[in-house]
């Protein structure tokens, strides 16, 4: 759709169209030819050759102050509204590298695969399904390493999940040093942050802080925590004899996930975790936002360089008289 972005230059037409009037009256039609006189020549032989005419330099200036006033108009071909990014949230994914996590209880197809193999696959597709979130990735094990703190650089974030490794950090578990972690690295926006923390049950067993610590923390500063157990916990059942003497249990990751309104997903197929991916993304829905602008091709430049080169041709012209 083609317009006009300053329609009410064109008054300066009115004026200009005047102008040319007065101008094309003033401008002599017959203009007498040039004499050529020569010594050797007699008075009768003497030629004339006809003079250009001044009428010709009116019309193209005319034209050409008609399309700077156009190009003042600024004509443009408007296209298709510009949606803009939906604006998502702080997402942090809190990986447990821990030797546990290298068990191959998932399948790929016919081939039993590590737990660390599907789960690369699964954050790989929900970090492509979510372009307006910042991504961070946290790594812990006996240990806790920032891989990358939240960004909007998606491949980023993805080459940095693909550099994982089972026991990279240790073959420990420090929960509870990992959420502390997270919680440093998230701001709250908008949308609440959340974080995703994947793991497979195993006892925290490392490190500085509990998780009952870290929970505290999350709830205050409304941080949900969102907990994705990959495959069975290979410790659940001496946990639970454990736990029935011990007059604090440390929550588990259910746990985690209820007291900070987030979710908890038990996965143990690639089918589960494909499920899962689509049940986060409707709990934690990026915010659209209305489109406010169109594609906007001006058109302003091709009046100016039409203007330039009618000018041009008028003093041209006007140059060719006078000599």
């Amino acid at each position: 759709m083609l317009e006009l972005a300053q329609p009410a230059w064109l008054v300066l037409l009115l004026p200009l169209a005047a102008w040319v009037w007065l101008a094309w009256r003033r401008a002599q039609g017959d203009v007498p030819g040039v004499i050529l006189n020569h010594p050797a020549l007699p008075l009768a032989q003497v030629g004339r050759l006809p003079a250009p005419s001044l009428r010709w330099p009116v019309v193209l200036r005319g034209l050409a102050f008609a399309l700077l006033v156009l190009a003042l108009a600024q004509p443009r071909e408007v296209g298709d509204w510009i949606t803009p990014p939906p604006e998502g949230r702080d997402m942090v994914l809190l990986i447990d590298t821990s030797l546990t996590m290298s068990i191959r209880d998932f399948s790929q197809g016919d081939i039993e695969v590590e737990r660390m193999t599907v789960l690369k696959d699964t954050l790989q597709r929900f970090i492509d399904g979510r372009p307006g979130d910042r991504f961070g990735v946290i790594v812990f094990g006996s240990e806790v390493a920032t891989l990358t703190p939240p960004t909007f650089d998606r491949a980023h974030v993805a080459a940095q999940i693909r550099r994982i490794q089972v026991g990279m950090v240790g073959g420990d578990t420090a929960l509870g040093d990992a959420l502390g972690m997270a919680l440093k690295q998230v701001r709250p926006r908008r949308l609440r942050p959340a974080i995703l923390l994947v793991s497979d049950g195993a006892d925290n067993n490392a490190g500085t802080l509990t998780p009952a610590e870290s929970l505290a923390v999350a709830h205050q500063a409304g941080v949900a925590i969102h907990a994705l157990q990959f495959g069975s916990d290979p410790y659940a059942a001496a946990r639970a004899v454990s736990n029935r003497s011990d007059a604090d249990p440390q929550p588990d990751l259910a746990d985690l996930a209820r007291l900070t309104r987030g979710q908890y997903f038990a996965i143990a197929s690639a089918a589960d975790a494909a499920r899962v991916i689509r049940a986060i993304d409707a709990i934690e829905p990026t915010l659209s936002r209305p489109a406010q602008q169109r594609q906007v091709r001006e058109g302003y430049w091709v009046a100016l360089a039409l203007a330039a080169l009618l000018l041009v041709w008028a003093h041209w012209l006007a140059y060719r008289r006078s000599a």
